[in-house]
């Protein structure tokens, strides 16, 4: 189905047992090792079910590949050979979000799980590399080239939605599948109050503005983020949420990841490009939302049946980050879906 990159003198690989922990949030450099595995839970949707006791966490490896100035660090799970899923995050996580998901998947794809550059523990030499959309794009195009990833499905969330649907009109036959989680490509699909700052400074650009975006980068407001919409929010992993702020906090961080957010204006001025890969391609679609999510909201999964009649949309009683609180929900619907060969 999917070729999968050789061995190279570019690639560096290790295994890591267990997940990205407290040492990483000191030193953005050690991960943690133990994860108990003890007791038997299972995940079950729509008479789909999967026993969690069995699920190999140490089966996902760890590794590195140069492009560019660019060495992206990546996820990996599951054997070559088997279809390929591609795992784009989005703001402000990286590939740590999939963390409990590429385990439950591992038996049926070859999942490669990125961090995006500026992203988690991917590092950008030198100060020419611009932070758009555009080149973030370009640098995750040269990613599946240097891996050899023929042809993939991909899961796009959030910033990895434009990123994976640039990768799709650019060339439409590489893409077996699309799974959206909260990964927008429609107006309708953008959430009022959230949008709003971004939509004033695009009018006339403020030193105000900017520093109003800063605010929600902080540890506050990214465990925010992470709380809106959900529930139980004793659900979700701490961890998850000082990770990403820890990142954040690095030095000139947060000025870069402004300038970023600025540049979403050119992915609203896509949205037609990609709805129009949609319509022309129709590939197997499969849009999982979180219902109460502010920032893409319920209509922007709606409106992929526009395009894809075919498209299966399933909600879920959760907010942004729904891998947080529904893996195994999600996991089952994936796992039930269709692939092109």
């Amino acid at each position: 189905m999917a070729d999968s990159r050789t061995e190279s003198s570019e690639t560096r690989r290790h295994v890591v047992k267990g997940m990205i922990g407290a040492a990483a949030l000191a030193g953005f450099c050690a991960f943690a090792a133990p994860v108990d595995a003890g007791g038997k839970a299972e995940g079950k949707m729509d008479g789909a079910e999967f026993d969690l006791a069995a699920v190999d966490l140490a089966g996902v490896r760890h590794s590195t590949v140069k492009v560019g100035p660019v060495t992206v660090f990546y996820r990996e799970a599951g054997v070559a050979g088997r279809p390929v899923l591609l795992l784009l995050h989005g703001f402000a996580n990286s590939s740590h979000y999939f963390r409990h998901l590429m385990p439950l998947l591992a038996s049926r794809f070859h999942l490669i799980a990125p961090d995006l550059p500026s992203f988690g523990f991917t590092k950008v030499d030198g100060e020419n590399y611009r932070y758009t959309f555009a080149q973030l794009t370009e640098t995750i195009q040269g990613f599946v080239d240097a891996l050899r990833l023929r042809r993939f499905a991909m899961y796009v969330f959030d910033y990895g939605a434009p990123i994976g649907f640039n990768l799709a009109v650019a060339d439409p036959g590489r893409i077996t599948a699309i799974i959206s989680q909260n990964g927008n490509a429609y107006e309708e699909g953008l959430g009022e109050g959230p949008w709003a700052p971004l939509r004033a400074y695009w009018k006339q650009p403020s030193v105000a503005i900017r520093d109003q975006i800063k605010e929600r980068m902080s540890l506050d407001g990214v465990r925010e983020a992470y709380f809106q919409g959900v529930p139980d929010v004793l659900r979700i992993e701490p961890e998850a949420y000082w990770l990403d702020a820890a990142l954040l906090a690095r030095p000139g961080m947060m000025d870069l990841q402004v300038d970023l957010k600025l540049d979403y204006k050119a992915n609203l001025e896509r949205y037609p490009l990609y709805q129009q890969y949609l319509r022309t391609h129709r590939p197997p679609l499969l849009a999982l939302w979180g219902k109460n999510d502010s920032f893409f909201i319920p209509p922007g999964a709606e409106a992929f049946k526009r395009d894809v009649p075919d498209a299966a949309v399933r909600f879920l009683d959760t907010g942004h980050f729904a891998l947080e609180t529904n893996v195994e929900d999600i996991a089952s619907a994936i796992l039930e879906m269709p692939m092109r060969g």
